[in-house]
């Protein structure tokens, strides 16, 4: 799996932070998105599916390898 995030996109409700905090973080200044681990290890792979999914302004993408 690879996870890429549009951080334009962002609009920094923190749903894939309480979800993902492993693989997702959020900037101080303005909630937006970071992405900490772009290649989550395989236990991790539903939340991160599920941040995606959750995701109000589609800022997640998630690759299949």
């Amino acid at each position: 799996m690879r996870v890429g995030v549009e951080e334009d996109r962002c609009c920094g409700s923190g749903q894939c932070v309480l979800l993902a905090p492993e693989v997702f973080d959020q900037r101080e200044d303005d909630g937006t998105v970071v992405l900490l681990d772009a290649a989550p290890p395989e236990a991790l792979h539903g939340d991160v599916r599920d941040s995606a999914a959750v995701c109000p302004g589609a800022a997640i993408r998630v690759e299949e390898a």
